[in-house]
């Protein structure tokens, strides 16, 4: 099995800071340091070191060729990133507050370079049984639903970071949604996500409190998360989680 992983790649600036800053406030940063992140990437990672054969399909500028040598010395296939000479890469701010909660802005960047046209290329040499992963950081993710669906791929979404875009995505091209509570409530619109998306698995993170499967077959099941005493960073745990998740 491949995992087809359609997803962003940015350059994470993150300021530790005590407390988040709140409108009209400004505050003095502990520290800054420039990592390697975006949901696509983070995911890509985590794949790969969980032992999975794992594809990105994604984009960066000229700034960000470190990127993709990193997900090549992880064992990623970076054959499908493309170098876009005239943008900058995606860039996330990023403040970790005390308690290990973040707050996150995002510049897409070369993100939205991605085209239709890239993403069917790349499916065209994917086999049945293979997996397509897509979140919502890059451009044509409606696109790469329903190609991955018509190419029998088992197709994973992630819709994060949530839009209003989302609402009128194919989802029922969707094998397994993968959202936390907020999310879920989005899609849910007011109803049962279950009863929305009938023939969908759905993964919902609940945090510290670990995850739960609502299977389409009606099966259901609760795994606790692991207790951590000191919390230092939250961001990233999710898409690993992810990664991890469709490896095993």
């Amino acid at each position: 099995m491949t995992v087809y992983n359609c997803g962003s790649l940015n350059i994470d600036r993150v300021f530790k800071v005590h407390d988040f800053v709140r409108p009209g406030e400004t505050l003095a940063s502990l520290s800054v340091s420039e990592l390697a992140g975006g949901k696509g990437l983070n995911q890509s990672l985590a794949l790969a070191r969980a032992g999975a054969t794992a594809v990105h399909v994604g984009c960066v500028g000229k700034d960000g060729v470190f990127l993709k040598e990193l997900l090549a010395n992880n064992g990623v296939d970076t054959r499908h990133v493309l170098v876009k000479d005239d943008l900058f890469t995606g860039q996330a701010m990023i403040q970790v507050a005390d308690s290990g909660e973040n707050a996150i802005v995002l510049y897409a960047g070369a993100n939205h370079a991605i085209t239709a046209s890239m993403v069917l290329q790349t499916l065209g040499e994917a086999k049945g049984g293979d997996v397509l992963l897509l979140q919502n950081e890059t451009s044509c993710v409606a696109e790469a639903l329903e190609f991955g669906a018509s190419h029998g791929l088992k197709v994973v979404f992630n819709p994060a970071p949530m839009t209003p875009e989302v609402l009128g995505y194919p989802l029922e091209k969707v094998d397994i949604l993968i959202v936390n509570e907020v999310e879920a409530a989005t899609l849910a619109e007011n109803g049962d996500l279950r009863s929305r998306l009938p023939k969908t698995d759905v993964l919902l993170t609940l945090g510290s409190r670990g995850s739960r499967w609502l299977g389409k077959d009606g099966y259901e099941c609760e795994v606790p998360a692991h207790k951590v005493e000191n919390v230092v960073d939250t961001t990233a745990a999710g898409d690993t989680f992810i990664g991890y998740f469709l490896a095993a």
